[in-house]
């Protein structure tokens, strides 16, 4: 993990985090310069190294400012970028009321610096917007936490999202922001950039296994597929949950809702990392997708409450993880279903043994 690679102040953050194979590597580049986003990046060498033109990138033209060396090993890169927070509360009879959009590229963000664990592998963004007139942000914040892994596993928190050593996971978090209405619910704008040949796809799958997310029967993924073959190149996957409490529990539950993958006829904030990497194709070749994700339902006081908000997805390369039965929940099916079936069977054996020693007490007719 490098925090600003080559740059010695702390006023931007921008978190580099590469995980090397034997034969590839992969770059996740984290930044809050223009709106939150990370940068995707897979390589087919192990020495593949992540180059940024400081003077360039905080400049007002930063197109062409980061790079991956050699350019040639690059294999697929993609980019998500996290733009506004959206606040509606349901107002009858007028039905949906929205307050004025939180543009995230116009936050102020403390230094990454600070959070940084190398240790654990975790970093935290926090920060307020640059003006809050309507002072919803003067005792909260809002943050991504960051957690990259070096192995295969499940995370101890819920919503507990199994991971592999070429995945992260992120964390929305939003905490101590005051609501502006009664009921007030929240939705995260999520855009996605694919360069031409990738295009995005959602998937919903549903499981009767809830044993990891209790209650919770539907996983989301928003994969990104090869237009040229059936190849999955890079996912984002959560749970339908979020959570109100820094120590969630299964009551804490908070309804989590996609609500529909759409190609954004918009253009991304100026001066993020993404216009530094793909340059003058962003606005070309690249395909930028729209996905809002919606925090509450009939639940949804349970932010006007608590004041808190937890959401995790996991970011990554290839296809996304999936959940199989555990061995002890096998060996409970295995009983539950075993055991009347062997009752059965024994049933039936005792039974025909009874009738053969029944008619044995008869003499044969001559």
């Amino acid at each position: 993990m490098q925090y600003n690679p080559g740059w010695n102040s702390s006023s931007v953050n921008l978190l580099h985090v590469q995980a090397v194979g034997s034969e590839d590597s992969l770059h996740y580049v984290w930044s809050s310069i223009g709106a939150p986003s990370v940068l995707l990046v897979a390589t087919q060498s192990p020495s593949s190294a992540l180059r940024v033109n400081w003077t360039q990138l905080l400049s007002a033209s930063p197109a062409g400012a980061i790079w991956i060396d050699p350019p040639s090993s690059v294999v697929y890169s993609t980019a998500v970028v996290f733009t506004k927070l959206f606040e509606f509360s349901e107002a009858k009879p007028l039905g949906q009321l929205f307050y004025p959009t939180y543009d995230l590229s116009k936050f102020s963000w403390d230094s990454l610096n600070h959070t940084l664990n190398h240790s654990a592998l975790t970093a935290e963004l926090s920060g307020v917007p640059a003006t809050d007139p309507g002072g919803g942000f003067s005792n909260g914040s809002l943050a991504f936490r960051v957690t990259a892994y070096e192995a295969e596993g499940r995370d101890g928190r819920l919503p507990s999202l199994l991971h592999t050593a070429d995945s992260s996971q992120l964390e929305f978090l939003l905490a101590g922001v005051a609501p502006r209405g009664n009921g007030s619910r929240f939705v995260l704008e999520v855009a996605t950039v694919e360069e031409a040949g990738a295009a995005r796809r959602l998937r919903s799958e549903r499981s009767i296994d809830d044993e990891y997310t209790p209650t919770i029967f539907e996983v989301l993924s928003l994969v990104a597929e090869s237009q040229n073959s059936s190849s999955t190149l890079g996912f984002l996957q959560w749970k339908a949950t979020a959570y109100g409490s820094r120590s969630p529990r299964r009551e804490d539950g908070i309804q989590c809702r996609a609500q529909g993958l759409q190609v954004a006829n918009w253009s991304l904030p100026v001066s993020s990392i993404v216009q530094a990497f793909f340059g003058d194709s962003l606005g070309s070749s690249c395909t930028i997708s729209a996905l809002n994700v919606s925090f509450g339902g009939e639940e949804g006081e349970v932010y006007q409450e608590k004041r808190y908000l937890s959401w995790s997805l996991l970011l990554g390369f290839g296809e996304p993880p999936r959940d199989t039965f555990s061995p002890l929940v096998l060996s409970i099916t295995a009983v539950a279903l075993g055991t009347p079936l062997a009752m059965l069977l024994l049933g039936s054996c005792l039974l025909l043994l009874a009738r053969r020693r029944r008619y044995s007490e008869y003499e044969p007719i001559n």
